[in-house]
């Protein structure tokens, strides 16, 4: 399928890359003979059980049993996906990551049309930044110096200016062979209909580029120095920059701390870079819009604890609440969210300037939990000595505990609730409805545990629910065409990906065939062809079952549970090649020089 890391490639990187460099970098380790040893970073250990081996290229933990390859560890590690991981090691070595498909002139034409718009950004940002030191950057410098910014701070998050002018850089860009076309589709330029004219869409602003996760600019913001409105200015949409899915500063953190372990979330650039002006180095921005599902499961898969850092006035308590809703599916156990509320008046850059770094720290780890924000906001301006209010303050609390995964939190919030209101827990469990609920003719769905393409061979944990069954990796495929059949249309067109020894397998090649047929676009209908028959009994349950993943992100999962087969159907394929050569050694037969070297190649290939 177009998209797919051709297999030569992983094989070449991961014989290129030293698995001891690239966890040397993250674990202390010595040297112990021909292997290296340390503390196990995936397990709580006083003495090493840690091994990393340069000759056979793994890792291996003798406490917990982690082990693999420079690519998984970086999964695990960083908390990677493996698309992720692949163009971080790539990078390493100064290579493009390669697609299957590539010689599709429409693929060439995208991926030409890609790299021409990360170039242009990028010199935009260069731009923007020899901005800063000339003449024309006195007033951005005056005012980055009055907010207190180290040129070491300004150096990190590549802070540049836009000069007063209106075609600035819209002449830098054209003597350099960009058409204006072009710089209006990536957002730099503005064209008045009325007029035709194209003037610079950034003027007279200090410029914060955004980066994404590789640290490649794919949009600006611009603060405004004198008094043009809006005051902050972001990029539009564009074909690389998705603000419903971009987070200011989360590269600049990661690149400050790999081993990230809680984010703040803030309201604008200044209250990142001010907060990292004072060491606070964990804080990023959404870019004029409200915390998304897509941000925040991101941002669930690098770090454990999110805290939503909210203005104490009544704007700061409603937007609370809307990440409240927002992040309730999120909160798979092990994961927490907080709330912590401002002084009235202040922001987090004029906060951490009064009160010191320090006392910002502990204002962050003092914030609310989400349980007492739930209880605290449905019992606002009630009183509770009423039954009323407490049927009220119960329901609010019931809705929002529909809206959370089954597990530990889910069971401890109806537990609270009991004991607040003097109800049987046992009643309310009966009344939560969650709030996505389908129809009445169909039963409430089952939330499942998280689970990660790249847990290659592990089937997902069982969730708590009544003693369900964990779905295999088929049955993950089978529950992600059933909820969305659109996604069929990502699956590769040859059927050779299937396991064979996997028996929903069958069952799924006939759900594609039927999905494809372009007769079956809904799950109702596609229940119904297999009414009465134990496959649609299957369906069905599968039907019922919550999907845990963002709709954002379920095209990618798929992807990701189909390039899991496709790997793991290869690796099979060289164990039998394997198993067929030692065979023959066993039985007498001299191998040829050709056979022993492709033995010796099977057998140290690190992802066989």
């Amino acid at each position: 399928m177009s998209g797919q890391i051709p297999q030569r490639f992983l094989d070449d990187l991961l014989a290129r890359v030293d698995v001891v460099e690239v966890v040397g970098e993250r674990v202390k380790l010595k040297k112990a003979g021909r292997n290296h040893s340390g503390l196990c970073p995936f397990h709580q250990e006083k003495s090493p059980s840690f091994t990393v081996s340069a000759d056979k290229q793994f890792y291996h933990c003798f406490g917990c049993g982690a082990h693999g390859n420079a690519l998984r560890f970086l999964m695990e590690y960083d908390k990677l996906r493996f698309p992720e991981a692949v163009e971080q090691l790539a990078g390493r070595l100064g290579l493009e990551v390669p697609r299957e498909g590539a010689d599709d002139p429409r693929a060439q034409a995208r991926e030409r049309k890609r790299k021409e718009g990360v170039n242009l950004l990028e010199l935009s940002a260069s731009y923007f930044r020899e901005r800063l030191k000339m003449p024309e950057g006195d007033s951005a410098r005056r005012y980055l110096a009055d907010r207190g910014l180290s040129p070491e701070v300004q150096q990190t998050f590549g802070i540049g200016c836009a000069p007063a002018g209106w075609e600035g850089l819209k002449r830098h860009l054209s003597e350099r062979g960009i058409a204006e076309s072009v710089q209006i589709e990536y957002g730099l330029l503005v064209h008045h209909e009325d007029s035709g004219r194209t003037y610079d869409r950034f003027r007279d602003r200090v410029m914060f580029p955004i980066r994404d996760i590789r640290g490649r600019t794919i949009a600006f913001g611009g603060r405004v120095l004198g008094d043009a409105k809006p005051k902050y200015l972001n990029s539009p949409e564009t074909p690389v920059f998705h603000k419903g899915r971009e987070l200011y500063g989360l590269y600049e953190a990661r690149q400050a701390d790999s081993r990230l372990e809680r984010v703040v979330i803030v309201e604008g650039y200044m209250d990142v870079v001010a907060l990292a002006q004072f060491g606070i180095r964990n804080a990023v921005a959404t870019l004029g819009t409200s915390t998304s599902e897509e941000h925040l499961s991101r941002l669930f898969r690098m770090v454990g604890e999110v805290v939503f850092c909210f203005d104490g006035d009544r704007a700061g308590r409603q937007a609370a609440t809307r990440a409240l809703e927002t992040v309730l599916p999120q909160m798979i156990d092990g994961r927490q969210a907080r709330f912590m509320f401002l002084p009235e008046g202040e922001d987090p850059d004029t906060l951490v300037r009064r009160e010191g770094p320090e006392a910002f720290e502990d204002r962050i780890t003092c914030a609310s939990p989400l349980s007492e924000f739930l209880f605290d906001h449905a019992a606002e301006g009630r009183d509770l000595g009423t039954i009323e209010a407490r049927e009220r303050f119960a329901s609010q609390v019931l809705a929002a505990i529909g809206k959370l995964p089954e597990g530990v939190l889910k069971s401890l919030l109806l537990g609270e609730l009991s004991r607040r209101t003097g109800v049987d827990q046992s009643r309310f469990e009966a009344l939560v409805v969650p709030a996505d609920a389908p129809p009445s003719e169909e039963p409430p769905l089952v939330p499942e545990a998280e689970w990660r393409p790249e847990d290659e061979g592990h089937e997902a944990r069982p969730a708590p629910n009544k003693g369900r069954q964990a779905l295999g990796l088929m049955g993950r495929v089978l529950q992600l065409l059933v909820h969305e059949p659109r996604l069929v249309e990502r699956l590769p067109e040859e059927a050779d990906w299937y396991p064979e020894a996997d028996p929903e397998a069958r069952l799924c090649r006939e759900v594609e065939r039927l999905l494809r047929a372009g007769r079956y676009r809904s799950a109702q209908v596609l229940l119904a062809h297999f009414h009465g028959t134990p496959e649609g009994e299957r369906l069905a349950a599968l039907a019922r079952r919550e999907l845990l993943i963002p709709p954002g992100a379920r095209a990618a999962e798929l992807d990701g549970l189909v390039e899991h087969f496709q790997r793991h159907r290869l690796r099979s394929s060289r164990q039998e090649e394997v198993d067929a050569l030692l065979s023959k050694q066993q039985r007498g037969e001299r191998l040829s020089q050709e056979d022993r070297q492709r033995l010796m190649t099977l057998l140290a290939d690190p992802t066989g």
